[in-house]
């Protein structure tokens, strides 16, 4: 496969590692969970097929938003939002043909109508979810009753139910948990398959196990659905046992790699 893959950072998002990334029942196990916010970056992920440009995700929204209405200490920079960042990279916004959601929460779907030949893919269950979701996740979602339009609304997509292949070589499945509708994407390249893997996990701690209480996997802290999640990042790791190619959304080691490795796949 010639399809290569161009990490893009859309900024930085604010979150907390004992109420977020690491399970309460897990902090003993690692040194230095912490109380405090911690930056992480936001990544999305442009395809280069050879035939047509995908991104999975677009992104956080910009400073004030993400600070206002989500997680404050969040920042992006001008030349971080996603369209911006396409052109960076050396690509157009208007050249983007698929966009591929791994879930539809405000920092992965920003700026998705600024790609005006898009079209979007997501789950049927995380749409459906997204529209109505329970109050808990009305921020994640900028429901209506908090004033806000979130940046899917209006949008039509192809609704996905379960594994598909959405052009040789790209394929998704469930990985609900997370989200309900989670998913995540398989890109076939010359090194080998990546799995981006969204928030399927925040961090890579979160696939290590953790034998001392039978742990095959450490738990997160945020999650609709606890069985869900941990039988989805079970399922990332049976398909993808080398974490090199497992992708994920959040994990900051992935800035100074991808410093060093701006595009993968070649």
């Amino acid at each position: 496969m010639s399809i290569t893959i161009t990490p893009l950072n859309s900024g930085f998002c604010t979150s907390n590692p004992k109420t977020y990334h690491y399970h309460p029942s897990t902090h003993k196990y690692y040194q230095n969970v912490s109380s405090e916010d911690r930056q992480l970056p936001v990544y999305a992920y442009l395809l280069n097929t050879g035939d047509e440009l995908i991104l999975v995700d677009t992104g956080m929204a910009d400073t004030d938003r993400a600070n206002t209405y989500h997680h404050p200490g969040s920042e992006q920079l001008p030349d971080q939002a996603m369209p911006a960042a396409v052109r960076k990279a050396g690509y157009k916004p208007e050249d983007i043909k698929k966009i591929i959601f791994t879930h539809l929460h405000w920092d992965h779907t920003f700026y998705m109508k600024e790609f005006v030949n898009a079209q979007y893919y997501a789950q049927r269950a995380e749409y459906e979810f997204a529209m109505h979701p329970l109050p808990l996740y009305y921020k994640s979602y900028e429901y209506k009753d908090l004033g806000l339009e979130a940046p899917f609304i209006g949008c039509e997509f192809e609704l996905i139910d379960g594994e598909a292949e959405i052009v040789p070589g790209v394929r998704v499945y469930p990985t609900p948990g997370h989200s309900p509708g989670h998913q995540a994407v398989e890109v076939d390249t010359k090194e080998g398959t990546y799995h981006l893997i969204g928030d399927a996990v925040f961090l890579m701690d979160n696939l290590k196990p953790i034998p001392e209480i039978f742990y095959d996997v450490t738990p997160s802290a945020r999650f609709v659905s606890l069985p869900d999640w941990w039988e989805s990042v079970r399922e990332i790791k049976r398909r993808c046992p080398d974490t090199n190619f497992i992708l994920p959304t959040h994990e900051p080691s992935l800035v100074e790699r991808f410093e060093k490795t701006p595009v993968l796949g070649l």
